[in-house]
């Protein structure tokens, strides 16, 4: 992973590059972000920085030896910690992370956005809860005892420190406070909340804000080929989550826009032949990608909230769904959109649920219907 490859976070970059020039690089680093953002993938670029054997100014060469083993996250002074839990071959130990090193090299180039959900899933943990046991604060203090075997640094990325057992946590400290010579500390977080202070005050903290829609339209357009109007409306659903972005572009419908214009008609007609068709075409998407259109709707009515508040310049549309937008302003009022997100929002639940979409939907399509009648 390199950073020219990761969207955004261009002061946390310089930042970080500019510690590799000046040799100057803190000891104790954590990468503090959503989940989904880039947090882990800011860590490893870092890491092939830090043990490039020809860096440029803001960047590792993506060339070199070293490049190509953390690439593959096999660079021996790279070492990898991360939540796990106790399958059959651990019955009865506690389960480290060397066991699943396989696993999570696989899932690293897979997902290197991914979250806790993705990393249990690709390893086949489910149903159990995810820990960094404290046998692990052993084997990192082992780990880090030899000196590194090809460049300057030895390096401990720990991914998701929240799940840190309290026994590792504090038989951390004092080597994350003195850690031996030349050993650097990659954290990345999702939830500060979880943290023992003792360990977020031993680091130098990188809050990373959600990605901007630009940034991620920038992504998907030049290095997954989605095009940009597509870009646009996965973008606005994601809300700055990349891990959500990416898994959309298989179940964003080509024109969300489109359908949610056609659906809203149906609706403000209050005509039952209308709607079935758009039933029939809801029930066939699968269940994310229905999910995604409800969600995109409820967003459509928070934007339409902006625009009957006369804050219309701080909408996240494009310039078509922002003149169906405008339109759509003119039928409804406040309370008929707060009780048309409330009919949404009570959908999704119940569809996660395995709910009946066809009835799900024509019951919601009704309702909906009930509040355009009492605006007229």
């Amino acid at each position: 992973m390199l950073f020219s490859q990761i969207p955004g976070m261009q002061d946390v970059k310089e930042i970080l590059a500019r510690s590799v020039r000046n040799d100057h690089v803190a000891h104790a680093q954590m990468f503090l972000g959503h989940e989904g953002g880039p947090g882990l993938a800011l860590a490893l670029a870092f890491a092939s920085m830090l043990t490039c054997d020809h860096p440029t100014e803001t960047d590792a060469c993506g060339l070199c030896s070293s490049c190509h083993k953390n690439k593959k996250f096999i660079h021996p002074d790279v070492h990898f910690i991360f939540p796990v839990v106790s399958l059959g071959k651990e019955s009865g130990k506690e389960a480290v992370s060397q066991a699943f090193l396989t696993e999570w090299r696989s899932f690293l180039a897979e997902y290197p956005y991914g979250n806790e959900e993705d990393w249990v899933y690709f390893f086949g943990g489910s149903n159990k809860q995810l820990n960094i046991s404290k046998e692990e604060a052993r084997n990192i203090i082992k780990s880090l005892s030899y000196s590194s075997l090809e460049g300057k640094y030895k390096i401990m990325i720990i991914w998701l420190p929240e799940y840190m057992h309290p026994n590792a946590a504090n038989a951390l400290l004092k080597i994350l406070e003195e850690p031996p010579k030349n050993t650097i500390f990659l954290l990345i977080a999702n939830d500060e909340e979880k943290l023992l202070s003792t360990i977020t005050s031993r680091t130098q903290i990188f809050r990373l804000p959600p990605l901007p829609d630009d940034e991620i339209v920038r992504l998907l357009s030049l290095q997954n080929n989605v095009d940009t109007y597509k870009a646009q409306q996965i973008a606005y659903v994601a809300r700055g989550n990349l891990r959500e972005a990416l898994r959309l572009i298989d179940e964003v419908e080509e024109d969300q826009l489109e359908w949610v214009q056609k659906w809203m008609r149906a609706c403000f007609s209050a005509k039952a032949e209308m709607l079935l068709p758009l039933m029939e075409e809801f029930s066939k998407s699968g269940k994310a990608a229905r999910k995604s259109l409800l969600h995109y709707t409820l967003d459509i009515l928070r934007e339409s909230l902006l625009v009957l508040c006369g804050r219309q310049t701080l909408t996240r549309l494009t310039q078509s769904e922002l003149e169906f937008v405008v339109n759509f302003s003119k039928s409804v009022d406040f309370d008929k959109i707060e009780s048309m997100a409330k009919i949404l929002e009570d959908a999704i639940y119940h569809l996660e649920r395995n709910a009946s979409d066809k009835i799900t939907f024509l019951d919601i399509s009704f309702l909906i219907s009930r509040c355009f009648i009492r605006t007229r």
